[in-house]
């Protein structure tokens, strides 16, 4: 009996599992094809609501679903990818509390591990910013926030309270605006809880390399979102990057320093640093693919999402963008049953970016939809039922729906989730006697 065809997919983000939910409707089903999907973590964060989360406005579960809830024929393996041999067709991944490690053969690999946060070689910024990027991300940044709040409440910290309260987002582009305007409006709205803190000790800013923020949204809703911004009392600075980060501020390269104990770097990403071994042609960081997805010269290799280069057949190429990864993933998985099958027939990826949006805080937003710009409470409706739309599962559609439901009618939370271990001890149990004796002694 012939072995199985080993399809493997490596990363569980809109590239990755949605090749795999494509696969579970059609090849999964097949019994001599075995689809196995290898991811860190096991479930699928939907990133574009991370910073809701941040700015305390959703719950933490509610933007992640179960990988294994998510597919029912594609095997799931939770593990560190650590090695890729494209010549024996092997990978090695690493797993469980002593994190040892597996080898697994493959006939079709789809590499689909995305993008890692990039610090540029910037002095102290890798030891004091942080990142959004993961869940762990956000509890984090939203934990700090409220520990700032917390401090510089009390009288003994009157002296440094202009450093705990000032926050430095660096970045422009989408996740440092959503960023931004979300903490904003949290900070803001958790000072009524705090009786020695106002307004004026709030400090909000944004460093911006370019003229204008979200620059892929072009200038006019650029320069409106900045505007929206700065009349809240948000500082934007444009055509300034952040040079080094201490432990009690942030230098900029106009020879300003701003007085901080929170960065927030939303400024570079790069490829997975695993790609580099990988002997196949690569420009920045990213493989090299062909139209149908797959790396030239490596039959039976894939490369999808923020690690792929996608010729656009323009003399350009795709953005690495959620939205282009999707339809990556169908086309992917359509050309993986046709190798399966033994088709020759492969489909060319092709996609023209429907819109593009972006959450700016208090109910407002802007959007490019099919070349038309939206702003302000529409654009924001829009960027809502969008999102909404495409989150996975019915069940968690339902709780975010939920959850802005009760923003509307409630407060913010100010809960940390502090993941430490409750207080202790370790003795011996205490004798009853000397109690009966005082007993008898008082009767």
């Amino acid at each position: 009996m012939s072995s199985p065809v080993k399809i493997v997919i490596l990363g569980g983000g809109f590239g990755g599992l949605y090749v795999a939910m494509e696969l579970e409707k059609t090849l999964a089903r097949d019994p001599n094809v075995q689809i196995t999907l290898i991811n860190r973590e096991n479930f699928f964060l939907f990133t574009p609501m991370l910073h809701e989360v941040a700015a305390s406005d959703l719950d933490l579960t509610n933007i992640v679903s179960p990988i294994r809830k998510l597919l029912r024929r594609v095997h799931f393996f939770a593990g560190d990818v650590h090695a890729i041999d494209v010549e024996r067709k092997q990978i090695t991944v690493a797993h469980g509390f002593d994190h040892h490690t597996h080898t697994m053969d493959y006939d079709h690999l789809v590499i689909g591990l995305g993008s890692v946060t990039n610090f540029y070689g910037l002095p102290g910024l890798e030891q004091h910013a942080l990142t959004m990027k993961s869940l762990g991300d956000a509890m984090h940044l939203r934990n700090r926030l409220i520990a700032h709040l917390e401090e510089a409440d009390t009288e003994c910290c009157a002296d440094i309270r202009q450093p705990l309260l000032t926050f430095v987002v660096a970045g422009g582009g989408f996740a440092g605006v959503e960023t931004i305007a979300g903490i904003h409006d949290f900070l803001h709205e958790a000072l009524h809880a705090y009786p020695n803190l106002s307004e004026g000790d709030l400090r909000v800013v944004l460093v911006h390399p370019g003229e204008v923020i979200l620059p892929e949204l072009g200038e006019k809703l650029g320069r409106y979102a900045q505007r929206k911004l700065a009349n809240r009392g948000v500082e934007i600075l444009t055509n300034i990057k952040v040079t080094g980060v201490s432990d009690d501020g942030v230098e900029l390269s106009d020879g300003t320093y701003i007085q901080s104990r929170t960065i927030i770097w939303t400024a570079g990403t790069s490829p997975n640093p695993l790609l580099r071994a990988l002997p196949c042609m690569k420009e920045r960081g990213r493989m090299l693919v062909d139209r149908t997805l797959g790396v030239p010269g490596h039959p039976g290799l894939w490369a999808i999402g923020d690690c792929a280069l996608i010729p656009d057949g323009k003399g350009g190429f795709y953005p690495p963008t959620a939205q282009h990864a999707l339809r990556e993933a169908r086309t992917l998985a359509r050309n993986l049953m046709a190798a399966v099958r033994g088709e020759r027939t492969m489909r060319n990826f092709s996609f023209n970016t429907i819109g593009q949006l972006a959450a700016i805080g208090r109910r407002t937003g802007v959007a490019q939809i099919l070349g038309i710009n939206f702003s302000g409470f529409v654009a924001w409706w829009l960027w809502r039922t969008i999102y909404l739309s495409k989150l996975p599962r019915l069940e968690k559609k339902l709780r975010v729906a939920l959850d802005w439901t009760l923003d509307v009618l409630f407060s913010k939370d100010l809960v940390q989730f502090i993941t430490i271990r409750a207080a202790t001890v370790s003795h011996a149990e205490e004798s009853s006697t000397p109690r009966a004796d005082v007993l008898r002694q008082a009767g």
